[in-house]
């Protein structure tokens, strides 16, 4: 017969009652996380600002718009923890779970233009026709958002313990398959820019970008995925509530805030400017 896990030493569990309980740590713990999402969110706005300065003729490109995503995505939970009480108080409760979830939906999506991107240039390597992963991209996060939406409205019908775990069991689904696109495109991205016959400095630092990126975004998606299932599971593991700040932290901390630096700092070089002389408008013909 298996022994029983030991218990949580008293001191230690004292301490994590006294942490959740108390409104001072709810309120500093939220406050921190608003600080750092804001602070990513800052960061995000600036490379946008810095890349339409550089090159304004290149129109919003897929790094310009990721970038402005994570300015979205971040700026909007900044604004969500710096008035998390007041989160807790929304009537009927559907919009609270619509608050703290779109965030997430909207990650996905910003996470997933990567994918896209690196997809597009594994296809045109190898000449193939890329104008149909957009039009899956497009389509794929229709459906999300359209499924997602349909289990709000189940929520709001009928707001039992079994459609919220539907919800955080598709979250975690989507999180699931997320992991694997960066897994499968960005993947086959490395080991196409390692055995590229063409040696140069410039691939070197591809190489390193794209196997660092998709290591980061597989794990956070992987981790997120996880997170999800023990949460539809584990009353004591819910994140839509006040009273699990701890939980809450490094939560987030683990799943957005630390995998959004470390991209966006790897993702840090901008295009070139562009020169007079390299610049040749198209012709009408």
């Amino acid at each position: 017969m298996a022994a029983a896990p030991a218990p949580m030493p008293a001191a230690v569990a004292g301490w994590w009652e006294l942490v959740n309980g108390s409104p001072a740590w709810q309120d500093g713990i939220f406050c921190s996380l608003a600080v750092l999402y804001g602070i990513i969110a800052a960061a995000s706005i600036v490379q946008v600002a810095r890349i339409q300065r550089r090159v304004p003729e290149y129109g919003w490109t897929i790094q310009k718009v990721f970038q402005f995503l994570n300015f979205v995505v971040n700026g909007a939970r900044c604004s969500i923890f710096a008035f998390r009480r007041l989160v807790q108080q929304v009537n009927p409760p559907i919009f609270q779970h619509v608050i703290l979830d779109l965030p997430g939906l909207a990650f996905f999506t910003t996470y997933a233009m990567l994918a896209l991107f690196w997809a597009e240039i594994l296809y045109q390597a190898r000449g193939l026709m890329s104008e149909k992963l957009r039009s899956g991209f497009y389509t794929i996060n229709g459906v999300v958002y359209a499924m997602q939406g349909l289990l709000w409205l189940c929520l709001w019908w009928n707001p039992n313990h079994s459609m919220l775990v539907i919800s955080k069991l598709f979250i975690a689904g989507l999180s699931f398959f997320t992991a694997l696109s960066f897994l499968l495109y960005g993947g086959r991205l490395f080991l196409m820019l390692k055995y590229f016959p063409l040696d140069s400095k410039g691939r070197q630092k591809k190489l390193r970008e794209v196997g660092r990126v998709a290591s980061i975004c597989f794990c956070c998606f992987l981790v997120r995925c996880i997170m999800m299932c023990f949460s539809a599971f584990n009353k004591e593991a819910d994140l839509d509530v006040l009273d699990h700040p701890i939980l809450n932290f490094f939560y987030y901390l683990l799943v957005e805030i630390l995998p959004s630096s470390l991209v966006l700092c790897i993702l840090r070089r901008i295009p070139a400017k562009l020169q007079i002389s390299q610049y040749h408008p198209l012709s009408s013909g």
